[in-house]
């Protein structure tokens, strides 16, 4: 068959050249480049639509290049650091001209990479050198001899780590020496940044656009169409653009003798621009709390009014403590420098690598303050600062549908509010939303977790596995699924201490049940009897019904604490599916695998 010529297109009216011209004469540079892609994807549709191939109904504007004339860009994010990144990095790439694709290793096929010509991969680690949930397929891959040679292949990575854990970055770190090892060339030595993204990222982003522009050269197209990225003009809140909430209830969720309080907090939602669906996290931006700052200042004896220059900014040293910098969390350079400005061998011993468990547990217990009086030391203003990581904003788990609570963002929050060495201490976020009174206005935004998902497939049935503060996002999946009229079932599995102080939401999963909305409601709490019981002990008395939902098709999901519930409800899955399923251990993990591979076995742990 002879090819047919393509249609001929009449040219454009003069008028709507005019108002196209109008219309596109207030966009800068970067809002031009974006533009020019979508019209060349959306001239792709149409083509597609007059009769070329049909699109995936999930993919995005595909670039019409291939990996060897692109740059790609490549991250495992856990809680969205490493996406927006990359993100970052796309749209520079794109700015510049040049034809990008970013994917999360969640989407990409490992094999591709042998196809590609220039990566840049930006690498979160999870918990103790752990890689984020939506890589380990890809760990799993090139970690083993099914990895191809990739002599072809230019990149450089990005890694995102937390140095108060043992293993610092240690995914990007994995990255970086197996794809040495497999052939593939550095084009940039790997950056490894602490909590202090912001700083390093901008760096990094800035050299990997000049390595691509080097790289590619006058190959590369340059009219760029970035598949994942959203546009230029924010349409959702956003960690960069947070919007006004206002907290319009606020009420404790456990027993006045519980261990801790947990607060059921409602917040009112702008009437546009703060779309989030089940499984999303809500990020609350706060100040610190001035007692907080104000006993730093004392054990400092430092001027609060003293200006302090990082980079282009420069405020006051209060200013820098109550809005910038973390004074909870503490990091490793704050050690580092306190023990060298102290003198304490105690302190500098547990810098050493063999004391790594001891260090963690030291960051984990103490705050900013505790370490000052602990340590006294002379402080300036500059290198207090430069000591401190940047304040994060707290994410919590949506607890709500939009098809629920309409205009509302629900969240659970265990507030952190603990005696310590005779003082105070408390969680900055945490204690500010438990007292805070209905008509307290916030700034937050939208995290998106879009591998902690309900199926589109109303018909599945669904396994929540959510101890504690865990539980939260599996109200909003129900919710959800009801007000869809999916006919799957729902399986909860919750933990906590006591029933009669800790068991969230109590009230709502039993009328569940009562109304068919739960087909299972299974409970474990720990300390009502003398044997310790906790939710994966539960699994494993169900296991046979829990593997027949599996094979059923269930979709399965974890949320809660990743240092110990993680990973012991994980091991508790592979006995269950090796017992019932008449599988090794080895055969049982990789079922599991499978399982995350396919979107039915999704974690969110924190």
């Amino acid at each position: 068959m002879s090819a047919q010529p393509a249609p001929f297109a009449p040219p454009l009216d003069p008028e709507r050249v005019q108002g196209l011209e109008t219309l596109l004469a207030g966009l800068d540079p970067a809002a031009l480049t974006w533009v020019s892609g979508f019209a060349a994807g959306v001239a792709a549709e149409r083509a597609r639509g007059a009769g070329g191939a049909p699109r995936p109904a999930d993919a995005g504007i595909i670039p019409a290049v291939g990996p060897g004339s692109r740059a790609t860009v490549l991250y495992a994010s856990q809680t969205g650091n490493g996406r927006r990144v990359a993100e970052r990095l796309g749209r520079s790439l794109e700015t510049s001209g040049l034809a990008v694709a970013v994917h999360s290793l969640a989407e990409y096929a490992p094999r591709q990479l042998s196809a590609e010509r220039l990566v840049f991969l930006v690498a979160s680690t999870h918990g103790d050198g752990d890689p984020p949930d939506d890589a380990r397929a890809f760990v799993d891959f090139l970690s083993s001899r099914r990895a191809p040679r990739l002599e072809s292949l230019a990149y450089a990575v990005l890694a995102l780590g937390d140095s108060s854990y043992p293993k610092f970055c240690a995914t990007g770190r994995l990255f970086d020496e197996r794809l040495a090892e497999l052939g593939a060339r550095r084009v940039g030595v790997r950056v490894e940044a602490d909590l202090d993204i912001e700083a390093k990222a901008g760096t990094w982003i800035e050299q990997s656009v000049a390595t691509a522009r080097a790289e590619l050269g006058t190959e590369a197209p340059r009219l760029a169409v970035v598949t994942p990225l959203r546009p230029i003009v924010p349409t959702l809140a956003s960690r960069d653009a947070p919007l006004e909430v206002e907290l319009v209830e606020n009420r404790r969720i456990t027993a006045r003798g519980a261990e801790r309080d947990v607060r059921h907090v409602a917040l009112a939602l702008p009437s546009q621009g703060f779309e989030y669906e089940p499984g999303d996290a809500i990020g609350v931006v706060l100040d610190n709390p001035t007692a907080t700052v104000d006993r730093i200042l004392e054990l400092t004896t430092l001027d609060p009014a003293q200006p302090v220059t990082v980079g282009a900014a420069s405020r006051s040293l209060r200013d820098w403590l109550t809005r910038e910098r973390e004074v909870a969390r503490v990091a490793r350079p704050l050690l580092a420098q306190l023990a060298e400005r102290s003198g304490s061998a105690e302190l500098a011993g547990l810098l050493t690598p063999e004391r790594a468990a001891e260090l963690r547990r030291v960051l984990k217990e103490l705050q900013v303050a505790d370490l000052l009086k602990r340590y006294p030391a002379s402080w300036d203003a500059q290198a207090l600062i430069g000591a401190l990581h940047p304040l994060a904003p707290r994410l919590y788990s949506a607890a709500s549908s939009r098809r629920e609570a309409g205009d509302e963002a629900h969240l659970t929050v265990a507030v952190v509010d603990y005696p310590f060495d005779g003082e105070r201490r408390v969680g900055p976020a945490s204690w500010q939303l438990a007292i805070a009174q209905p008509g307290t206005r916030l700034r937050a935004y939208v995290e998106p977790n879009p591998r902690f998902r309900v199926p589109a497939d109303g018909s599945r049935d669904l396994i929540m596995i959510g101890p504690g503060t865990g539980v939260a996002p599996f109200r909003g999946f129900v919710q959800q699924r009801i007000a869809d009229g999916a006919r799957g079932r729902h399986w909860l599995v919750f933990g906590g201490r006591h029933r009669e102080r800790d068991f969230l939401y109590q009230l709502e999963w039993q009328e569940a049940v009562k109304r068919r909305q739960l087909a299972r409601l299974d409970v474990a709490f720990s300390r009502d009897q003398e044997r310790k019981v906790y939710v994966q002990d539960r699994l494993r008395e169900q296991g046979r019904e829990l593997f027949a939902w599996l094979e059923g098709g269930a979709h399965l999901y974890v949320c809660g604490d990743a240092e110990r519930m993680a990973p012991d409800v994980h091991a508790a899955l592979i006995e269950i599916v090796a017992t019932h399923g008449g599988r090794s251990a080895d055969d049982a993990a990789a079922y599991l695998g499978e399982l995350a591979q396919a979107k039915r076995y999704a974690r969110d742990v924190y």
